[in-house]
């Protein structure tokens, strides 16, 4: 990524999704009411603080690359992203996990090149576990996390021969996605909601996660790119990579795999 030094930018977007973190938690440890989205998808003020913060701070620490957040778009905030390089913002991932007060939320920033994930960071406020990927340092060597053990580097693990552990949504399970989980040879099967199964995969703790719900570019990029970055890989059904810079930034049906 030219004129680009990734991990000379990835100490700041770790800070920036910390702080995001906190404002979160404030409203989560206060209270807070819950709106409607146009879509149906509920929407909290504790998202909307989140992306005020996360895009004031990105525009600050790269002024020239445009920021596209979920709320700012619903808001009508629609970047011109033509140039490749656009960073992806979900503040709130897994709002209805936030609203059920399960923990399972994240916050999600992800940095796109030519249509490709190039780091990612993802938060989980309530356990203040963290992590990132940047591509570029090796396959399977620009991941990590940081929990309360401290910090790690993480990669995805080959397929087991015994039967795959598979990643699956808490809320948004569907048909298409149980008759699909049928044609795999499952061995096990790990629930969670928001990003987080992408860091399951990323960290090979499950080696599958299929998604046949609709999602939105915001809400994979982050993953996307941790995966990438810890040796996996994040495909449309047809075997092709999951792209960015799409219309309306929705994605298609995907799979993420380990190794």
């Amino acid at each position: 990524m030219s004129g680009l030094d990734l991990p000379a930018l990835l100490p700041t977007v770790k800070d920036i999704a910390l702080e995001a973190g906190e404002v979160i938690l404030g409203f989560y440890r206060d209270g807070f009411s819950v709106e409607g989205k146009a879509d149906g998808s509920p929407v909290t003020a504790a998202d909307r603080a989140a992306d005020d913060l996360i895009v004031a701070r990105l525009k600050a620490l790269a002024p020239d690359i445009p920021v596209v957040s979920e709320e700012s778009y619903a808001a009508g905030v629609r970047p011109d992203v033509t140039g490749g390089r656009f960073w992806l913002v979900d503040p709130l991932d897994g709002t209805k996990e936030f609203v059920n007060r399960n923990g399972e939320f994240t916050v999600n920033i992800g940095l796109i090149d030519r249509g490709v994930p190039v780091l990612g960071v993802i938060l989980v406020p309530v356990t203040g576990v963290l992590y990132w990927g940047v591509m570029g340092q090796g396959a399977g060597q620009g991941a990590g996390c940081r929990d309360s053990a401290g910090e790690r580097p993480i990669q995805a693990r080959p397929a087991p021969a015994d039967g795959l552990t598979v990643a699956a949504s808490r809320s948004h399970r569907n048909p298409a996605l149980e008759a699909y989980l049928k044609t795999v040879p499952m061995k096990d099967q790990k629930v969670a909601g928001s990003s987080l199964k992408f860091c399951l995969v990323a960290e090979g703790a499950a080696d599958l996660y299929p998604r046949t719900g609709p999602t939105s570019e915001w809400d994979t990029a982050a993953g996307h790119a941790i995966v990438l970055a810890a040796g996996g890989r994040v495909d449309l059904m047809d075997g092709t990579p999951l792209p960015y810079g799409k219309p309306n930034f929705l994605n298609p049906e995907f799979v993420v795999r380990g190794r």
